[in-house]
């Protein structure tokens, strides 16, 4: 299956110049859905990973990363926006293609020495992957893999996550 085929793209969202990769035509096919995360699940499964832990970025990186928690008998970690968790957290800021931002981590989340995946919908730029190890490392945990589902080439996103495990689905090389 082509899993390419099922990404519409957006022009001038959310603002002008901007080609937006919209998964949701993905995530509504059951097919392509199921085909996207056994994928993922295979390229860590085949390296024997164990996670203890999957940590997720708001919000479209929640709908892959609970699965594949589930998929890997893993705990499930939301990344959030300031604000929005209700415990005591920790925060790492971090640019993207659009803006500066910030996420949020619960301070009792990740456990030293818990193995941890990453998983975010789209790596871009790569600072949302960046905050996720960073705020993952801070709290003690190891990052063994990050994981998406689609992936920017053209921003070089990966250059920031030098030395993991990064695994991506789809890879658009051109911005188009």
């Amino acid at each position: 299956m082509n899993l390419d085929e099922k990404i519409r793209t957006v022009p001038n969202f959310p603002k002008e110049g901007i080609m937006f990769k919209d998964i949701t035509t993905l995530l509504k096919d059951s097919v392509a859905f199921r085909n996207a995360i056994d994928s993922m699940v295979e390229h860590f499964m085949k390296k024997d990973m164990h996670f203890d832990k999957v940590v997720s970025t708001e919000a479209r990186g929640f709908i892959l990363g609970s699965v594949l928690a589930y998929e890997f008998h893993a705990g499930f970690v939301p990344l959030r926006k300031p604000g929005k968790l209700p415990a005591e957290t920790i925060k790492q800021e971090f640019e993207t293609e659009y803006s500066t931002d910030a996420f949020e981590i619960h301070k009792d989340a990740i456990e030293e020495g818990e193995s941890v995946l990453i998983c975010d919908d789209l790596i871009a730029t790569g600072g949302t992957l960046k905050a996720g190890v960073d705020l993952v490392e801070k709290l003690g945990g190891k990052v063994n893999g990050i994981a998406a589902l689609v992936e920017l080439t053209f921003l070089k996103g990966r250059d920031k996550v030098k030395g993991y495990d990064v695994f991506s689905l789809i890879k658009y090389d051109e911005e188009k």
